[in-house]
């Protein structure tokens, strides 16, 4: 099974490699994923929160915990951004690879993304609330592009402070006890 790698893991910090539209083998890990993912309480999960250096991400932001019948995730191959709209909103992110922390950051509400799905079509899926920033935020880890970048500068320092009591109180993947506040 995959394990959820933590910050300051390089492999969050590097670029993911693209994926061949249409490799059988992209489904299995695409499967692993999402369980990792629903087992861990996320909406998202990108291949390299799992140590694969893959342009991979699955998301769910629909998913009720209490409704296992209601897993639908959607799986993104070698996904892009194509549009970003809407006046730009702070709002809390946690992350499964920083658990134990919620750090406003700063993002537009909608985007457009550009995906190949498992059976190597060409798609395109839109959102905004959400799925909006789901996208943008696993689209951030292919780049390796973590919480602590996307945070304001002046929040960086805070949140770093926030993930090591998080890391020493032992708070896992899917748990948020520790929020850092715009100031």
């Amino acid at each position: 099974m995959l394990e959820i790698l933590r910050a300051p893991d390089p492999v969050l910090r590097a670029t993911a490699d693209p994926c061949e539209p249409g490799d059988e083998a992209l489904k299995e890990i695409s499967e692993q994923m999402a369980e990792v993912m629903y087992n861990n309480n996320g909406c998202g999960l990108a291949a390299p929160q799992v140590g694969l250096s893959k342009r991979l991400i699955v998301i769910d932001v629909a998913y009720d915990t209490e409704d296992e019948s209601s897993r639908d995730p959607i799986v993104l191959v070698n996904p892009e951004i194509v549009e970003l709209a809407g006046d730009p909103v702070i709002d809390g992110e946690g992350c499964l690879s920083c658990p134990g922390i919620s750090v406003p950051i700063k993002r537009k509400p909608y985007a457009k993304v550009r995906y190949y799905n498992l059976d190597g079509e060409l798609w395109e899926i839109a959102g905004d609330g959400l799925l909006g920033r789901c996208l943008q935020h696993e689209i951030d880890h292919l780049n390796g592009i973590t919480l602590f970048e996307s945070v304001a500068p002046e929040l960086r320092i805070d949140a770093l402070n926030a993930y090591e009591e998080a890391k020493a109180q032992g708070l896992k993947p899917g748990e948020t006890g520790i929020e850092v506040k715009v100031r």
